[in-house]
């Protein structure tokens, strides 16, 4: 018999979440599909560059630890 191996998520998702955003985009339409895409490049809070592939890990790291430094921030400033 064989043996399932066991799937592996991204921290803080889950079979559930991984299902339920499969199901947003697999019925979305094309018009609601460019909307959203079209609402991303109008953030002015963030941004898209293109980068070397090599760096994709480490930009994904230092976007962590920027969001951790910054959760903490704002949890002390909610504190006083």
């Amino acid at each position: 018999m064989c043996k399932m191996k066991k799937s592996r998520f991204p921290k803080g998702w889950d079979e559930k979440r991984v299902k339920r955003v499969l199901a947003h985009y697999e019925k979305q339409t094309e018009e609601e599909a460019l909307a959203e895409d079209e609402a991303a490049y109008e953030d002015k809070t963030q941004t898209i560059i293109e980068i070397p592939v090599q760096l994709v890990s480490t930009v994904r790291e230092l976007i962590a630890k920027h969001q951790a430094i910054h959760h903490l921030k704002t949890t002390a400033d909610n504190r006083g």
